[in-house]
């Protein structure tokens, strides 16, 4: 099994240090990526599954074993074939405050509410990402993350950023969508055909 450290490193170094050992060996069918926080196992977890792996993720203390091992029946080629149902737009709204507009915060969030509940309602609606504070619009307690789960329940794609979360303390607290990497961010953001920032 081959073995890459990602300790101490912040995002998205861990993922590009697995992609790019990947990219050099091709043949690798077991990998094992060691990391020293959740929110780099997560990604690195998501990754190798994208990418035809079956994961395990052995926990000791503070340190996160992440085992892949090449799984010969994979759907890893999805992302490029998701979603052909929306024809030739594929929309991604990037959110990146917990709030709509400027001016009074209570408005803001009961606008950013109405928003998500209207959502349903947008045609070729293809993927939601959620960055710094719009991490907090996912986590429990949040009258929003009820909102997303339907969004999500209805096929639309949900990423919220890991190191968002960890700033803010809420990596536990996340509710819905899948935590992801600003390096899986740039790639999705290149594979929309129109990108809507809030």
């Amino acid at each position: 099994m081959d073995t890459i450290d990602v300790r101490k490193m912040s995002c998205p170094k861990p993922v590009i240090e697995t992609k790019k050992f990947l990219d050099e060996n091709p043949m690798c069918i077991k990998i094992c990526v060691i990391s020293d926080n959740q929110a780099s196992a997560e990604n690195v977890s998501r990754f190798l599954d994208n990418n035809g792996f079956e994961v395990f993720v052995e926990k000791q203390e503070n340190i996160f074993k992440i085992k892949g091992q090449k799984n010969n029946n994979s759907s890893s080629q999805s992302q490029n074939h998701e979603n052909e149902e929306f024809g030739t737009i594929k929309t991604l709204i990037m959110i990146t405050n917990d709030e709509m507009g400027c001016g009074e915060s209570a408005l803001g969030k009961k606008l950013m509410k109405n928003f998500l509940a209207t959502l349903n309602e947008y045609q070729g609606l293809w993927m939601l990402v959620f960055v710094n504070s719009g991490v907090k619009l996912t986590v429990k307690n949040c009258d929003t993350a009820e909102i997303l789960k339907n969004i999500e329940k209805s096929g639309i794609k949900i990423l919220v950023c890991g190191t968002c979360l960890d700033y803010y303390d809420l990596l536990k607290e996340k509710e819905v969508g899948e935590t992801t990497n600003m390096l899986d961010i740039v790639t999705s953001l290149n594979l929309a055909d129109k990108v809507i920032s809030m």
